[in-house]
């Protein structure tokens, strides 16, 4: 994604507000905006945001996960299933 033409001065966000909101929620695209001449915010709809969330979450587990093991904490999948299943 080429960032160059998302990028707004915030004087452009005030005097079209409605129209920038309602053009990020379609192209779903996220809107850097300026002040002063430099990057200082980004705008996105809420469903990229809430899936950069979950995205984030995930990888999170993910590198816990890889812990874990780097760790040695490990039991073989026999021995998990078995408890899941409530077998002793």
């Amino acid at each position: 994604m080429r960032y160059s033409s998302q990028i707004k001065p915030i004087s452009y966000i005030k005097a079209n507000a409605a129209d920038v909101l309602n053009r990020i929620a379609e192209e779903r695209q996220p809107l850097i905006i300026t002040q002063n001449g430099e990057a200082k915010a980004v705008l996105q709809d809420v469903a990229s945001f809430e899936e950069t969330q979950e995205t984030l979450a995930l990888l999170k587990l993910l590198a816990l996960g890889n812990q874990d093991i780097a760790a040695g904490k490990l039991k073989p999948a026999t021995e998990v299933m078995a408890r899941l299943r409530g077998k002793p």
